[in-house]
């Protein structure tokens, strides 16, 4: 990475700083097909979820909810799911992940935040979600370290566009060139935030499944993009 040092630190929120629980993992979507008289095969979840990831890209970036429930849709039909009530299921799957409830912190994310911010570095959130992120520090019992945030439902783009990411450094008047985004998308967080002026750290945690072609963790970081595996790997590269 670039010798300035970081005044501020982005990060991504789903599968970086918190992970879904059992509602949203394949027993999960099995209660909620259940629920619709909806016969689905659990076993097919991870492939569904893989087939349906190409749903999620956005040519404009421009937010749009109804994305997010065509790709659980795709979820739930990749599992097996037909039937008239296969979008109204999708729908509630959609609603219920803007429910912090729902989500768990990971392990590193409390002391490496708290450490961060120790060091007189500020912390803001950047997150594709429709979850609003005020009350995230709160939920987590992370008050007093959330500097800003910022989520594409908001703000009416998704990452990668630039544009969200100067939005969350103009609340924190920090320059790109002071701020970190750390994520576990190449193409959203480190591909969006280095394009935006920002210097990129991708987060690959275990139980992620494998890197996309080009992305290997020795291709990263031959373009100078650190690989790391926790949070508490973060704070040497600063």
């Amino acid at each position: 990475m670039a010798s300035r040092s970081a005044e501020a630190i982005l990060f991504d929120v789903d599968f970086t700083l918190i992970e879904p629980g059992p509602a949203f993992r394949a027993e999960g979507y099995g209660a909620f097909c259940a629920r619709y008289a909806i016969d689905v095969d659990m076993a097919r979840f991870d492939e569904a979820v893989r087939a349906a990831a190409s749903l999620l890209e956005c040519p404009g970036h421009a937010y749009d909810p109804e994305m997010f429930v065509r790709y659980t849709r795709a979820i739930i039909e990749g599992m097996g799911g037909t039937g008239e009530r296969v979008s109204a299921c999708a729908r509630e799957v959609y609603e219920a992940w803007a429910s912090f409830a729902h989500f768990s912190l990971y392990p590193d994310v409390e002391p490496s935040l708290r450490a961060l911010a120790a060091d007189g570095i500020r912390i803001g959130l950047v997150s594709n979600a429709q979850r609003p992120l005020t009350g995230f520090a709160s939920h987590f019992a992370l008050d007093g370290l959330i500097d800003a945030c910022v989520t594409s439902a908001e703000h009416g783009y998704l990452k990668p566009h630039p544009s969200i990411f100067a939005a969350v450094l103009r609340q924190m008047d920090v320059d790109p060139a002071c701020a970190v985004m750390v994520g576990d998308s190449f193409r959203d967080d480190v591909q969006g935030a280095r394009e935006a002026g920002l210097r990129g750290v991708l987060v690959r945690r275990a139980g992620r499944g494998a890197p996309l072609p080009g992305e290997s963790d020795e291709e990263l970081r031959e373009l100078g993009i650190p690989v790391i595996a926790s949070l508490a790997e973060l704070r040497p590269l600063l």
